[in-house]
């Protein structure tokens, strides 16, 4: 049996000299005809970092290129996205200390520089593209936690009554796809029975439900103003970097919950995770090439260290392991590419 099995494999990938794979690779056109995995505009979701104030756009520190935006320079950013047919922008706030408190209150502001964002957009690019925000608390506590603090720890049932709410309200304002980021257990489907109950049945979930407590978060958290207020770390509800098992129970409870799409995050660090979510599940798995991840690349790039096109290897990676789109803060970059 295993001399038949070794026989089939060689009459089926044929054997040197009759077969030479460096004739599929001998000339550009070639090349481009064999290739097995490509990424197109159709693939990137943007997102874009919101500030208060007017007239403004403000470089963020470890993240080179990328800056906040007050509401009214948004269309610096969003016309090239539009212009490029990118899908969908991710909104993430820089909420100053001010508004921020022990329970996340802002989360819940109707006039929060979230929520008169998606009405400006809404306003004025209509169904152009849509528009993503991430549900959760830590842009909004003065602990920089993503859920309610008891006796030194993060409540899961009271944090999930707060994110429905979050959630009805963006969805309210117009928001197209909520992303609930936390990872507070059974959220999903309490936020999807409430936007159905309140009539917002077309509102999409992307639930961040692969997310590991990772160490490429840290200019992320510099971007939305939470970095120097975590207290602890972020492991009780995070998940473990060295489980994947775990990884697809996750993802089956939020599929059951009502989950459309699927999040794994960060990226090129868990590249299997994707293809396991992707094969077991034949759901769409949207991967977040995280803050950390452009940060090291970008500044390989301007030290010499590595090539610009590293910026689209690493995207394809993310498509040959099963990838349906990314978030990433090359959406822009990698246009010329495309």
């Amino acid at each position: 049996m295993p001399h038949i099995k070794i026989l089939l494999r060689m009459i089926i990938t044929g054997k040197y000299p009759n077969l030479r794979m460096r004739r599929n690779r001998g000339y550009d056109w070639v090349r481009r005809l064999v290739e097995e995995n490509n990424l197109s505009v159709n693939d990137l979701i943007l997102p874009i970092f919101l500030m208060e104030g007017k007239n403004k756009i403000r470089p963020i520190k470890n993240m080179p290129d990328i800056f906040r935006h007050t509401i009214d320079k948004l269309p610096s950013i969003i016309d090239k996205a539009v212009k490029a047919k990118i899908p969908l922008v991710a909104l993430f706030p820089y909420t100053q200390n001010k508004y921020k408190d022990f329970v996340g209150s802002e989360a819940l502001n109707e006039n929060n520089l979230v929520c008169r964002a998606i009405k400006f957009i809404k306003n004025r690019y209509k169904n152009n593209i849509g528009v993503m925000c991430d549900v959760a608390l830590d842009p909004y506590t003065s602990h920089g936690h993503d859920g309610l603090i008891k006796n030194g720890k993060i409540i899961n049932d009271e944090t999930n009554e707060i994110l429905v709410k979050q959630s009805i309200l963006q969805a309210q304002m117009g928001c197209d796809v909520i992303a609930p980021s936390d990872m507070m257990d059974g959220r999903i489907g309490m936020i999807r029975r409430a936007l159905d109950k309140e009539s917002l049945k077309d509102t999409q979930i992307i639930s961040y439900a692969v997310k590991y407590a990772s160490n490429f978060y840290g200019p992320f958290r510099n971007a939305v103003g939470s970095k120097g207020l975590l207290r602890g770390d972020k492991k009780t509800y995070q998940m473990d970097y060295k489980n994947k098992n775990e990884a697809l129970r996750e993802v089956a409870l939020d599929i059951k919950e009502g989950a459309d799409m699927i999040m794994v995050k960060p990226g090129l660090p868990y590249l299997d995770i994707i293809k396991e979510v992707k094969n077991n599940f034949k759901i769409p798995v949207i991967t977040y090439q995280v803050s950390g991840e452009y940060s090291l690349i970008m500044n390989g790039i301007k030290k010499g260290i590595i090539k610009n096109d590293s910026i689209l290897e690493t995207l394809i990676s993310f498509k040959r392991a099963g990838s349906t789109a990314i978030v990433t803060y090359f959406a822009l970059k990698v246009l010329k590419y495309l």
